[in-house]
């Protein structure tokens, strides 16, 4: 829904839970912002990497590494890269060669800007994936859901389900908020995430995405 909404620790326990389970998994991040201290990969692309149990190229696993932390098509701009949907698809078609399941993590929310035309739910549509909404529950975080979840289906996307991840311990009111998108957003909640690092995904939230 959000940057900081706790993307990376969802997706870093569905890649534990995917490997615990026997598949092969490797993440994705098809484009970062920001390099980790010291000049190192991006510290999502690093956590992704650590939880899953592929080695692959960094080139394929995170093909856009922007140096600035600010909005990948504001940093892609100041930095002259194209950031080119069919050079993330070339780089997913090798990961799906030696996995079998990929995790694509985003980056921002769902309609972060690419370019002047597409955005981060482009990246779905051109990897034929379907959506794991990941809610920050924080302050705002009924509007964003809903809006995400919108603008998924106007897109012709599957929203396979959604993950609650409790990135304000202090929120008032956190469980209602979480009850009431459990009821009205219109996909499975598959995961409450209390911790980070959370705990692997578990055997029933795999199947109820088709993946166990």
């Amino acid at each position: 829904t959000d940057t900081g909404a706790g993307k990376t620790v969802a997706s870093v326990a569905l890649l534990r839970g995917l490997a615990r389970s026997g598949l092969r998994a490797v993440g994705m991040k098809p484009v970062s912002a920001g390099h980790a201290v010291g000049g190192g990969p991006n510290e999502d692309v690093a956590r992704l990497a650590a939880a899953g149990n592929v080695d692959a190229a960094l080139a394929d696993r995170n093909p856009f590494a922007i140096a600035e932390p600010v909005a990948p098509h504001l940093g892609a701009a100041r930095e002259g890269t194209v950031l080119d949907l069919d050079v993330i698809g070339a780089a997913y078609a090798r990961l799906r060669m030696s996995a079998d399941v990929v995790v694509v993590e985003g980056a921002g929310g769902a309609l972060v800007p690419l370019d002047e035309r597409h955005d981060m739910l482009d990246i779905a549509r051109r990897l034929r994936l379907p959506v794991l909404l990941v809610v920050g529950v924080r302050l705002g975080c009924l509007n964003h859901a809903r809006m995400s979840a919108l603008a998924i289906s106007a897109r012709g996307l599957v929203l396979a389900g959604w993950v609650a991840a409790r990135i304000d311990p202090g929120m008032a009111l956190a469980d209602e908020n979480v009850a009431w998108l459990t009821r009205e957003l219109p996909a499975p909640r598959i995961a409450d995430l209390r911790s980070d690092p959370a705990p692997p995904l578990e055997q029933a939230a795999l199947r109820t995405l088709g993946l166990a």
